[in-house]
């Protein structure tokens, strides 16, 4: 069965600033490209937006290098985020009100990306470098609203072995 990967900000973040700059690891952003314009990987427009935020190099490769639609528009999956959001406000006594303020601000990716996997749970997975920790209290974080709404997750490198790509 072949999966469509949803990719949190994280994900181009971190590559971009920690593990793969471009002028070291040119093949990574190439097969990201490549898994992108072959409908393997997505986005939606909220991780646009905070990638496009800082004006960087990553900035212009996202404009640049990212077939047309590959940031999906948020609001087709309102009913999904409002299940989002009412987990995330059933778990009021053990979230901080600025835990779920954060993860509720409509400029915020993290809810709209549960939601947006959720639209359809069968074939999308969430990438995500967050890991979970399900006693914290000071911030919502992507595993446990993807626990919770059954919601399949991993991180960049389980994605790139279950898709069989090396570098």
């Amino acid at each position: 069965m072949a999966f469509c990967y949803v990719l949190d900000t994280n994900f181009f973040v971190q590559a971009h600033r920690m593990y793969y700059p471009f002028d070291v690891f040119p093949t990574f952003w190439t097969k990201v490209q490549d898994l992108a314009s072959r409908g393997i990987v997505l986005s939606i427009d909220k991780v646009r937006q905070e990638l496009v935020h800082n004006r960087d190099e990553l900035t212009q490769w996202v404009e640049n290098s990212l077939p047309e639609g590959f940031f999906a528009a948020s609001e087709t999956v309102i009913g999904q985020y409002a299940q989002v959001a009412g987990w995330a406000t059933s778990r009021a006594g053990h979230y901080k009100p600025a835990a779920l303020s954060e993860f509720l601000h409509a400029d915020e990716a993290d809810a709209w990306l549960v939601a947006y996997s959720l639209a359809d749970i069968g074939n999308r997975i969430l990438i995500t470098h967050e890991v979970s920790q399900p006693n914290a209290r000071n911030r919502v974080k992507i595993p446990e609203a993807c626990n919770a709404m059954g919601v399949r997750y991993m991180n960049s490198i389980s994605m790139f072995r279950q898709l069989g790509i090396r570098f």
